[in-house]
């Protein structure tokens, strides 16, 4: 088969044997692979459970490579879209990696239970490093904001602003 200039084509194109997800009703997404086209135009995809369906070309998400699994900045992962988002979401909550960036935003998804990351030694680490020197965490985010309030040209005008 061959790409034609047509989205659905070019998309089937892309992920024919490859690794895709499909929706679920139980576990939101599962993962599958494409195994080819049926007669009627669908996709056939098999998931990991064993099971082979057929369906809609715009039913099947893409799959990151394997390096993206536990990436900490969404933003960065090449197949952007919800099943992708969750799975990676998924991942680090199982390593019990709570916070995870979205471009600008740090997301937290809380554990509902104790865990040791607000003691002073996590404060103390995050204090001064850039983003990209530690992992995601809501104290890097205050640090950086901190950071740049410091560092601001108007940050004499503000406070002098506010005074009067």
């Amino acid at each position: 088969m061959f790409c034609t200039s047509t989205m659905v084509t070019i998309l089937f194109c892309s992920i024919e044997k490859k690794k895709c997800w499909i929706r679920d009703g139980k576990h939101a997404y599962v993962e599958a692979e494409v195994k080819g086209r049926g007669n009627d135009g669908k996709l056939i995809v098999k998931t990991t459970d064993g099971k082979s369906l057929s369906v809609k070309e715009d039913e099947v998400q893409q799959m990151n490579p394997p390096k993206f699994e536990m990436i900490e900045d969404l933003a960065m992962l090449t197949h952007l879209n919800e099943a992708s988002v969750l799975h990676t979401l998924r991942r680090r909550y199982d390593h019990w990696m709570t916070y995870t960036y979205s471009g600008l935003f740090c997301v937290s998804i809380n554990p509902y239970k104790w865990l040791p990351v607000y003691q002073k030694e996590v404060v103390a680490a995050y204090k001064g490093k850039r983003r990209s020197e530690a992992p995601p965490h809501i104290f890097a985010v205050a640090d950086n904001a901190f950071q740049d309030m410091l560092h601001s040209k108007w940050l004499p005008y503000k406070m002098k602003g506010k005074n009067t």
